[in-house]
């Protein structure tokens, strides 16, 4: 049986993250490393055939011109990772994946991210037109490497935050405010959802970005069978405290404050030095304290940019509580750890992920990936446990019963 081939279009594509990715797939699909990291190499998918590394074809876009080759070598020698530089196994395919990788669009995106983008050529003009531009770079990408599906997974800068307004939520306003090319209340991050969601393409949504899986466009997905999910990855100190929270509760201990400093470098890190851009930012990481615990104790969380740390980042958790008796209480704890690293093995679930999505007929939301991210959509679970929960049933029922009556070869 032929074996079905998986586009994975990542924007921000000369990113760290991208990189580590593309890079990482590269080499998996070497033998030079081992899945670490990726919960879809274990045996809570055993048994489900997803697509393998040999399956995965890249491309992208990035609104910066620039060279994935340098990237990868910037990457490796700033992490200490494959010591020996870019192995000759995957130097080729890096270089090819590299003529692949097409301009962005920043279109309101704030001053933090399009004093970084190259300028767009001056024949695209209206919001349809820059659609149109990127259903094209979907659709030539599925032609010209015979793909079976394209995930479309944003990994951009963080978007600043977007202001509610009516066509958010209705898709017939929305239509209207794309053909009016009305700019002031939409994003970049929405033209490239609306796009991929168009093509019949999953689009997941691992930014903070607000403009991306708006209810208008999660509505779309549902009537154009494409399975979507967002918001933002969850690669660090909020996946520590997803775990860490429920342990409260489970002790009847009250949190009074929990207090998270993060310092990191690397281009997320600039951008977030801006205050609009860290602000969508901060606002997913805020949010799981109270949903875990039933109640809003004093919490803050301070993100820093350090251009020293590049790619590694550091955040530092102090939570203060209260125990029998009034006993005031404290516990601190600290990660460190290479952001790209440790979002790029769950990047790579979430496109095998979707691909499965797919063969198995679903669209709209996928709940069940609520643990990949710090504010998932369309769940009401933000502990660790549960959502893992909810992935390891969903594993099990597509293990048992492909819902579309589809086979599931890939």
């Amino acid at each position: 049986m032929k074996r079905r081939k998986t586009g994975v279009w990542l924007i921000g594509a000369l990113g760290s993250i991208s990189t580590t990715v593309i890079t990482g797939a590269l080499a998996l699909r070497s033998r030079i490393i081992e899945p670490v990291g990726m919960v879809t190499a274990g045996g809570l998918f055993e048994g489900i055939p997803l697509a393998r590394m040999e399956d995965l074809d890249f491309g992208g876009c990035d609104i910066r011109r620039g060279s994935l080759l340098d990237s990868a070598a910037h990457l490796l020698r700033e992490t200490g990772t494959l010591s020996g530089g870019i192995p000759s196994e995957i130097r080729a395919d890096l270089e090819e994946i590299d003529s692949r990788i097409v301009l962005g669009t920043a279109i309101n995106c704030g001053e933090a991210i399009q004093q970084l983008a190259t300028s767009q050529p001056g024949r695209i003009q209206s919001l349809r037109d820059r659609i149109d531009l990127i259903r094209g770079q979907l659709s030539s990408f599925r032609t010209t490497r015979s793909l079976d599906t394209v995930v479309v997974i944003n990994l951009a800068s963080t978007e600043p935050p977007l202001a509610p307004f009516p066509h958010h939520d209705d898709l017939s306003l929305l239509e209207r405010c794309l053909d009016v090319s009305d700019e002031s209340s939409i994003r970049a991050s929405t033209l490239y959802a609306y796009a991929a969601i168009r093509e019949g393409c999953p689009f997941i949504n691992f930014t903070p970005s607000q403009g991306a899986l708006l209810p208008a466009l999660i509505e779309l997905a549902s009537q154009s069978h494409a399975p979507v999910m967002g918001n933002d990855g969850k690669t660090g100190e909020t996946l520590v405290k997803s775990a860490l929270a429920p342990m409260f509760s489970y002790r009847s201990l009250k949190v009074l404050s929990w207090e998270g400093f993060n310092i990191l470098g690397n281009m997320d890190g600039r951008v977030l030095d801006n205050p609009l851009n860290k602000a969508a930012k901060i606002q997913t990481k805020d949010q799981v304290l109270s949903k875990i615990l039933g109640y809003s104790p004093h919490s803050r969380v301070h993100i820093d940019y350090v251009p020293s740390l590049d790619d590694q980042k550091t955040a530092w958790d102090f939570i203060h509580f209260q125990g029998f008796l009034g006993a005031r209480m404290s516990l601190q704890f600290t990660w460190q750890g290479y952001d790209s690293i440790l979002a790029a093995p769950l990047v790579l679930d979430l496109a095998r992920l979707a691909e499965l999505a797919v063969r198995r007929g679903e669209s709209g939301l996928m709940p069940h990936l609520a643990s990949y991210f710090k504010a998932p959509l369309g769940v009401d679970a933000f502990g660790l446990h549960e959502q893992y929960g909810m992935l390891a049933e969903y594993a099990e029922g597509a293990r048992l019963a492909p819902r579309s009556g589809r086979p599931v070869e890939p």
